[in-house]
């Protein structure tokens, strides 16, 4: 049977950036009215004499071009990034030329070029963003030389001293810096976050719905199960019974294979899981092996070591088998077996406070400047030749395992690329420690009924 391209549950590349429309226009009517109410209350309360037609002449250009893209655009359009880009420009220009009119940085308003700068940074890639930050510089830079004068009605200049518009330069220069570069950061690090988060629901509602057909295909080799052995039994008194008929005994052995092959097939798809409720918990080793199954024949011995933290540990736990706690043990184990030389250790050790379950492998371990850092998503933990990786298995790991109510934490054995003599578990140490309230089923309760499936 040919197999299925693996999907990946991120694409390699993310889409294009787009903004709505929408949101640029509202913000724009925002502007265009703080705009001609700063300029009608700084004329007419302020008496503060100002070129009032090109003023609003400028005002209006920003009106029209908000007329003309509500006109030929739905609002919910998604802009590409350069038309964005060009909307964003338009309104740094649109600014500069008020600004001109107004004084230049002698006018406090001056600050307003962070604003588009700083909207960039959240909706543009990196390369929009600061080529919009280097045209804000220059015409940052050409006001403070180049502007008309600002003066009272009676003619009275209004002019800040040289230091001061040096020092209104660099104050605006550094925050358009700062605040664009902060607000690009944590865009993309809350965008990273979000497509992980997606990518782990992705992973647990796949690992749910093997458990779902493993259930269907248990149901199904239950209720098949009588009549398989009825066919087997019949077939096999009419193989006896017609041992002399060489042309019917052939048939009467091929119902009877036929039957036995059913039965394996129906076994082997169901060993996903089953539905009902005694499989719904197992023992702790039990469920720790099925999380490494996969990755068994890979080359790396799995080595399993079970025992109590103190002799008064009791009995060893029968744990709840669940989608988040396999899955997130099997991305641990992978990543183990990934990088180990030789051998992994799963080891599994409880109390009557709790259950620490450790997957440490015999590899070169992790670099000492991620530590703290792993579990994010999108992050080269460990390096090493032919390996790619984003960190994106150890994130939903983490994160599914912490569901569970479940404390992960990351360590090595010890320092990275150096095993230490006689020393075997060298390598990459993952810590996972539940109260045994949290993941252990309770002793002697009783399991309840089945639900029927639907």
């Amino acid at each position: 049977m040919p197999t299925q391209p693996t999907r990946t549950l991120l694409p390699p590349e993310t889409a294009a950036p787009q903004v709505r429309l929408g949101t640029l226009v509202n913000l724009r009517w925002l502007a265009i009215l703080g705009q001609t109410l700063t300029v009608v209350g700084a004329s007419l309360a302020l008496s503060l004499s100002l070129a009032l037609g090109f003023c609003f002449l400028a005002i209006g250009a920003a009106v029209i071009a908000n007329l003309i893209a509500m006109t030929v655009y739905p609002p919910n359009t998604r802009l590409p990034e350069r038309p964005a880009f060009g909307f964003l420009l338009f309104d740094l220009l649109q600014l500069a030329s008020l600004l001109f009119l107004t004084g230049g940085l002698n006018n406090p308003f001056a600050l307003l070029f962070l604003a588009p700068v700083t909207i960039s940074a959240t909706a543009l890639t990196l390369r929009a963003t600061l080529t919009l930050a280097g045209i804000a510089l220059v015409l940052v830079s050409l006001l403070g030389g180049y502007h008309l004068p600002l003066m009272m009605a009676d003619g009275t200049l209004l002019e800040l001293p040289r230091l001061f518009v040096v020092g209104f330069w660099a104050a605006i220069v550094v925050g358009m810096l700062f605040l664009s570069g902060f607000a690009f950061r944590l865009t993309k690090e809350t965008e990273g976050m979000s497509k992980a988060l997606l990518a782990t629901q992705t992973a647990l509602a796949r690992e749910q719905k093997l458990q779902d057909l493993g259930g269907v295909v248990a149901a199904a080799a239950h209720e098949l199960g009588t009549p398989l052995a009825t066919i087997k039994l019949v077939s096999g008194e009419l193989a006896e019974e017609l041992a002399d008929r060489p042309d019917l005994l052939e048939d009467a052995l091929l119902i009877r294979s036929q039957a036995d092959r059913c039965r394996d097939i129906l076994r082997s798809m169901g060993r996903a899981g089953k539905s009902d409720l005694q499989v719904r918990s197992a023992p702790l080793e039990t469920v720790l092996r099925e999380a490494a199954e996969p990755h068994e024949d890979r080359g790396v011995e799995i080595a399993y070591d079970f025992k109590p933290i103190d002799a008064d540990g009791g009995r060893r736990p029968v744990v709840r088998r669940a989608p988040e706690i396999i899955h997130g043990l099997r991305n641990l184990i992978q990543n183990a077996v990934d990088f180990a030389d030789q051998k992994v250790w799963v080891d599994g050790r409880w109390s009557d406070g709790q259950i620490v379950l450790r997957v440490i492998d015999d590899g070169p371990g992790f670099l000492p400047e991620v530590i703290p850092r792993l579990g994010d998503p999108f992050l080269r933990s460990r390096q090493r030749r032919g390996y790619d990786g984003m960190g994106l298995g150890l994130f939903i790991a983490k994160t599914l395992l912490e569901r569970t109510g479940a404390t992960v934490s990351f360590a090595n054995g010890s320092r990275p690329g150096r095993r230490r003599a006689g020393i075997e578990r060298s390598g990459a140490i993952a810590e996972v420690t539940w109260p045994r309230t949290a993941l252990a089923v309770p002793e002697g309760e009783p399991l309840g009924q089945n639900a029927p499936i639907a």
